[in-house]
């Protein structure tokens, strides 16, 4: 009878380790994709698209300082929010042994916001600035939230929403018209609430336009028109069409207060449409924004310009002394009005005229053949 001896060698080198681990992992990949497939095929995977689905909406924390905002305000801010997302935390920050805490306990209960105390430890100091700035942080560290909606008009709530938009979050902003420019800035999104009221007002009143007063704390509505102006060219340098969508995107990041409802329009088009610089054209279901081309008007900026350059001969004229003069003539006179960004571009748009530099940075403009 022959024995065969058999030997046996367990290879425990890391490469080997390394290709079991591998294979480890692809087996619980194919078991949970698996356990995918089937979800789909049973009835209740309803009940899971429908949590899947729920899960994209952003979730938001509300807090409030209730030293600095009135209690009138209270629905028009949660009706606000929940434009943005789900609403998960609904706190207010307050001294509420206070006699004026009074006027907010009916604003509470019906909205369900969990009052937190704070005790005024110093006379004529506010108090609730120092729990609030600590819930915040607290919140933002469990990871249960996308973003905070600071409801104050108190600028010192302004490195808080610095430090969480650098943390990632959504910082919506709700103040009166007093708020600080730098509160305002420092939030991802900010809205005054005098225009959340007044839009509820005029809502339940016949529909009359009325002159609209612009707060003191808010853009001007010329720095927009210039912004706008600026996008439209952009561009138009790169080739492709402004939308409606991407001019209201780039100025909300721009400035973070910007709300039409602060001039007295209800939309985006119907505040560009009014403004004289700008055509909107609708092609295939985009609203494409257009600078408006001025002809008469811009063949007489030219014809003046050339006859400025003819008459210096071939001295020619300096670009900024040339400038002067259009506007001495046409006050009115803005280069980006006719698509271009600055004067040297829209002088070099003119077939006859020619810039060229010279010693010290200076340019000069010489119609063209007549250059020394």
């Amino acid at each position: 009878m022959r024995f065969w001896r058999i030997e046996y060698t367990i290879n425990t080198s890391d490469e080997f380790k390394g290709k079991r681990q591998q294979l480890k992992g692809k087996l619980r990949k194919s078991h949970r994709k698996g356990q995918m497939n089937l979800s789909k095929d049973c009835k209740t995977s309803d009940v899971g698209q429908g949590r899947q689905k729920g899960m994209e909406d952003k979730h938001y924390a509300v807090l409030i300082d209730a030293d600095n905002i009135s209690s009138k305000y209270i629905a028009y801010i949660l009706d606000e929010t929940t434009k943005y997302g789900v609403i998960t935390y609904k706190r207010i920050y307050g001294d509420w042994t206070s006699p004026q805490a009074g006027r907010w306990k009916d604003a509470l209960m019906e909205n369900s916001i969990v009052p937190i105390q704070q005790f005024r430890n110093t006379v004529g100091k506010n108090a609730t600035d120092s729990t609030l700035i600590i819930d915040a942080m607290d919140i933002l560290y469990t990871g249960n939230v996308d973003g905070f909606c600071i409801v104050s008009s108190d600028g010192d709530f302004t490195r808080l929403a610095s430090r969480l938009k650098e943390s990632g979050m959504d910082v919506i902003g709700m103040g009166e018209n007093k708020t600080p420019r730098s509160f305002r800035a420092a939030c991802s999104v900010f809205t005054d609430l005098e225009l959340l009221l007044e839009a509820a007002e005029e809502e339940e009143e016949t529909p009359v336009r009325k002159q609209k007063r612009i707060p003191e704390n808010i853009i001007s509505q010329a720095v927009i028109e210039n912004a706008i102006i600026e996008i439209v060219i952009e561009n138009d340098d790169k080739g492709r069409p402004t939308g409606l969508g991407e001019i209201g995107s780039r100025l909300q990041k721009k400035y973070s207060d910007f709300d039409v409802r602060n001039y007295g329009y209800s939309s985006l088009s119907t505040f560009i449409e009014e403004i004289d610089n700008f055509d909107l054209q609708k092609v295939n279901n985009t609203v494409i924004v257009r600078l408006k081309e001025d002809n008469g008007n811009k063949k007489q900026v030219t014809d003046f310009a050339i006859a400025c350059v003819r008459e210096a001969g071939s001295r020619g004229v300096e670009l900024a002394a040339l400038g002067q003069k259009i506007h001495v003539k046409y006050p009115g006179f803005k280069a980006k009005e006719y698509g271009y960004s600055t004067l040297s571009k829209f002088i070099s748009s003119i077939k006859v005229l020619k810039i060229e530099s010279v010693h010290e940075n200076r340019k000069m403009v010489y119609i063209k053949g007549n250059e020394r």
